[in-house]
């Protein structure tokens, strides 16, 4: 029997790849839920008709929810109720359950996913596959967490994450902390401002009177051969100069206590801030 697998936002651009994924595989049956009028209407004239968001949850042996992150606390209560008994709830993030916003239940089971994106210094054969940054082309790694349920039941709900990012290559269990840890504390609290710090300090350059192209070719060849250099890709160190350059702008334009962000109340605090915004989605 196929499993049957309810996408909840199934006409966002998560849930409709996630849908694309899963429903070319014939071990799946998917059930596509989306509120949207619009994006329901869209989804239906392109061959995906929209079931009834109670009796795709009454059916559902998973579960997934592709909706943003703001609205998985609450969006996870609305749903838990309409589950059948033992069926699987899969999130994309770890934040609703590390700040106690997920339903108190043991009526189901509960995990998490999240896929690590083709990795840089990877050889790739094709075009197609070193153009592909999100994954789906290329082969990618997942992370996994098991927040509650049987060992069974996620290791099958594992299947399901590996169709929706396949090709897939290892899937990494981890706790609900250390998935924090990694996302959003590793790779958007860090990892994305260190991103966007690179591209504004670009853009100040330009301001300040440096030649586009020079620019650009210049942070574009220098950040790759940083990066290289930081993770071991290659083997020639930072000259001397470099180094005391690195240990300046650390010390003088970088919080040097930005590591506290691995401290549980401060990493809370940073997601409830970022799940709870001034202006939060409507649900």
């Amino acid at each position: 029997m196929s499993t049957k697998v309810a996408i909840i936002g199934a006409g966002g651009k998560m849930g409709f790849r996630a849908a694309q994924k899963i429903g070319s595989q014939s071990g799946f049956i998917v059930l596509m839920c989306e509120s949207h009028p619009g994006r329901a209407a869209e989804l239906a004239a392109n061959g995906f008709p929209v079931a009834a968001l109670p009796d795709a949850l009454a059916e559902a042996d998973y579960v997934f929810l592709a909706v943003p992150d703001a609205l998985i606390g609450a969006i996870s209560c609305q749903a838990e109720p309409l589950m059948k008994p033992g069926a699987m709830l899969i999130m994309l993030d770890a934040a609703a359950a590390y700040v106690d916003e997920l339903p108190v239940t043991s009526r189901i089971g509960m995990m998490i996913t999240h896929p690590c994106h083709p990795a840089f210094f990877v050889d790739r054969p094709t075009p197609e596959e070193r153009a592909d940054y999100f994954g789906g082309v290329a082969r990618q790694d997942i992370i996994v967490c098991l927040i509650q349920g049987s060992e069974e039941s996620f290791w099958q709900g594992v299947e399901v994450c590996r169709a929706v990012f396949g090709p897939t290559d290892k899937a990494h269990r981890v706790t609900v902390e250390q998935f924090a840890f990694l996302e959003p504390a590793m790779s958007e609290l860090i990892v994305a401002s260190a991103a966007r710090w690179m591209r504004d300090s670009l853009d100040a350059a330009i301001a300040a009177g440096v030649p586009r192209e020079a620019a650009e070719a210049f942070m574009a060849g220098h950040a790759q051969i940083a990066i290289a250099i930081c993770f071991g890709a290659e083997k020639a160190p930072f000259s001397d100069a470099a180094k005391l350059a690195i240990d300046w702008g650390t010390r003088e334009l970088i919080n040097p206590d930005w590591r506290r962000v691995f401290q549980r109340p401060v990493l809370q605090a940073a997601i409830r801030e970022m799940i709870h915004p001034p202006t939060a989605p409507e649900i």
